[in-house]
């Protein structure tokens, strides 16, 4: 998955959910790569300290109340930390939720631990890596969006991302066309991905 703009709302260090919901798109309820790190239990005096001045570069770094928030840049795909009540010179424990995004939390803290050690992160986990059809398919709902903002309608859709024919198609033709049923299509998609559909993506859906 290609970084996203952190900086992309008013300068905001990170994103909020553009649509409206209330709980910002980095945060771990969100988005399960986002690895949860709190002082260790008494007793795991083994537990490892994370000297962060060590780690950089930071691709983002922002605070509230009680925690901070980090994007650590990493060419196999960054990763995204949430460290709350951090104690200084305390060792680190990931919380891993035991919620259906639970397999892609383990395979976000694994990548960190082997950056850690100073091994390679390794890829990001398959459902979050796009696929180039996957990413050409997303490029073209957003394509789809822009002209219905535009107001185009699904022929005119239909001929710019689809068949350029189209255009010209008498109407009976155009009527029971594949480029109709593919444009009404897009339109539908790329709606629902509008209306909350992004948020799967976090999820690798």
């Amino acid at each position: 998955m290609p970084r996203p703009n952190w900086r992309a709302a008013g300068g905001c260090a990170f994103a909020p959910d553009p649509d409206g919901h209330d709980i910002p798109l980095w945060r771990p309820e969100v988005f399960p790569s986002t690895v949860i790190l709190v002082p260790a239990p008494e007793g795991f005096d083994g537990a490892r300290h994370i000297g962060l001045s060590t780690l950089g570069p930071f691709a983002a770094d922002g605070r509230d109340a009680s925690e901070r928030h980090l994007v650590l840049a990493d060419s196999g795909g960054d990763h995204y930390l949430c460290l709350a009540q951090a104690e200084p010179g305390r060792g680190l424990a990931a919380i891993l939720p035991l919620d259906a995004a639970f397999d892609l939390r383990i395979e976000a803290v694994t990548r960190l631990y082997r950056r850690l050690r100073g091994r390679p992160a390794g890829p990001l986990p398959r459902a979050l890596d796009l696929t180039p059809q996957r990413r050409a398919r997303l490029i073209q709902l957003l394509h789809t969006l822009d002209f219905r903002f535009a107001g185009a309608g699904p022929r005119e859709i239909a001929a710019a991302l689809i068949d350029a024919g189209a255009a010209t198609l008498p109407a009976i033709e155009w009527k029971s066309s594949a480029s109709r049923r593919k444009a009404n299509r897009l339109i539908r998609d790329a709606q629902g991905l509008m209306n909350g559909g992004y948020r799967t993506l976090l999820r690798g859906g």
